[in-house]
Formats: C-alpha cells, structure tokens, sequence
C-alpha cells in the first residue's frame, strides 16, 4: 500500500492553485466544497473560475507563476498548468518550503492523489488504485455508489446528533457498538429520511434492556478467503475479540473488524487458555482456525456455538 488513505480538513484552511483553466476549475470546486480557502494563481480565469472569483468565493492572484507567491501559509499547492516543465518547478519549489503538492495527472510528482469520491453527506467514501488504473476505479465508484442508500446522509447527521445523548445512557462502549448494530440493522431506519421516524425507532431501541448476549463463531478460513460465506464476514466485522491461529493468511484477517481485540495462537493448549478468558468476557468472539488446525481443536468447539468455512454453514 503506497498511500495512506487520509481524510483532511480543509477547512478555513489556504489552498493555491496554479492554473486558471478547466483542470484548475475541477480541482477548485472540490476544495471549496471542502470549506477550504482558495486562491488561484493565473493571468486568466475559465468561465467558471470567474464566476467563483465574482461571488468572492475564491482570491485571484492575476500574475503568472514565481516561486515568491509561494508561502508556508499554505497547506496544499496544486499544480494545473499545460506545462509539464512549470509544473515541475512548482513542485520543486513547494518542496523545498516542505508544503504538500500535486502535479494534476503526473503521479511522480505528487504528494497526495485524489480518490474517486462518493458523496453522501456526512458519509464519504473514496476509491483509489493509486493512479494506476482510473477507469476500473470510476467502474468500481459506480457499483458501490447504486447499492448506497440515498438516506445516508439523513441517517449520518442523526446518528451524530446522538452521539452524547447515546454515551450518557450506555457507557460501555461494546454496550453502544451493539446499540447501534440493532438500531441499523431495523427495516424502518433503512429504508426512511424522516426524523421523526428515526428518532421514534432510537426511543424503542434506547428502551429496551440490555442483554448479556454472548456469541461465540468459530471460522475456517484458508487461503481462498472468497469462500467465506457472508453470514461469516458479517460476524467477523462485528466481532469484539479475535483468536486466530497464525497460519491464518492476511486476506483473512483483513476481514475482522479493524479495531476488534486480537490474539494469535499457534497450539490447542494456546488456544484454550485464550478460550477460557474470552468466553467470560467477550460478547461477539470469533476463532478463526485453518481447515488442518481445526481437527486439532474442534472438541473445543461448545454446543450453540455456530461454525462456518469453506462455504459450508453447520449450526452445531
């Protein structure tokens, strides 16, 4: 992975842009929705450029470029000229002040790439192939934009609305995780963008007692993770805990939950001792073994904990 996807506030902060044309124009309307402040640095403007100078959107410096117009007050310089040469020298010359630049279509020269986006308000979601292939990744964009609910943005703003509100009445944050699980998974609050709707829905959710439910899912995972049926994916990225045995591959891995507490294993007597412990504690376990290491372990395996792998689903 050579970029680190990074979400960066822009707002209030300064941006220069160098370039007035239609490259320019894109780049700037997406920073400007961003809340950031813009200023373009060209002797002409596009149509649309002009525009945003004249509703005093954006600042118009009407020169052409000199490295003197660059300043450490910026904290992003994006290079859109047609000249390859010019644009080789902003980037140098943004370096050497240690600011952030990106030479538009020239991924040598670039600090940082800009995603495919979709926008749902509150929730965005950002693809990237790191530059190397833009069209599957407009392809992917389109996929995942047709199944995305239009009522994110709506949902988004409610659930961070509650946030507080939620903490002060479930402390324990497993106790909130869980929350949220059932109030998301309701039919209603999917499928509405009205809030009275989903405030009526978190009031009988919010009313309801907490259970101790504990479950406890035991998954065979080799190297061909797309075997995996989706009730298994959908349990491991809600497990609280993970004990995975350490020929688990990566891929496998990479499936759990991101912030979910793990614990690696290598024998049967490992494994129990993390077994013991987990069981009390943990509310959504997940054991993930190799097709070979569960022979070993599987009369560890208590009645009603549930078992997939392989695409095969048994229930005891």
């Amino acid at each position: 992975m050579r970029y680190f996807p990074l979400f960066m506030d822009l707002s209030e902060r300064a941006v220069l842009v160098v370039g007035g044309g239609e490259v320019a124009s894109r780049k700037t309307e997406a920073l400007v929705k961003a809340g950031a402040q813009v200023t373009i640095l060209s002797p002409e403007l596009s149509e649309s450029l002009l525009r945003l100078w004249h509703d005093d959107v954006i600042h118009w410096i009407q020169q052409r470029y000199d490295s003197a117009f660059l300043t450490r007050n910026y904290v992003q310089v994006w290079a859109t000229t047609d000249h390859a040469a010019l644009n080789h020298q902003i980037h140098a010359d943004a370096k050497l002040l240690g600011l952030l630049v990106n030479v538009v279509d020239d991924q040598p020269y670039c600090d940082f790439i800009t995603p495919a986006m979709i926008d749902r308000g509150l929730i965005q979601v950002a693809i990237s192939s790191g530059g190397s292939s833009p069209v599957l990744v407009r392809n992917i964009r389109e996929s995942v934009e047709a199944i995305l609910a239009q009522n994110l943005r709506v949902l988004a703003q409610f659930c961070g609305e509650k946030r507080e509100h939620l903490k002060a009445n479930r402390p324990d944050v497993n106790a909130r995780r869980r929350f949220w699980q059932s109030f998301l998974a309701d039919p209603m609050v999917k499928e509405t963008q009205e809030r009275t709707i989903l405030e009526h829905r978190y009031q009988h959710y919010l009313a309801m007692p907490e259970l101790d439910v504990r479950e406890v899912v035991w998954v065979i995972c080799d190297t061909d993770v797309e075997l995996l049926p989706m009730k298994a994916v959908r349990f491991m990225q809600q497990s609280e805990q993970v004990l995975y045995h350490r020929d688990i591959p990566a891929a496998g891995l990479d499936l759990c939950r991101r912030d979910a507490e793990r614990a690696v294993f290598a024998s049967r007597a490992e494994l129990q001792d993390l077994l013991t412990r987990a069981r009390e504690e943990t509310h959504a376990l997940c054991i993930m073994v190799t097709a070979t290491d569960f022979q070993a372990v599987a009369d560890l395996k208590m009645k009603g904990e549930r078992q997939f792998g392989c695409g095969v689903y048994q229930s005891e």
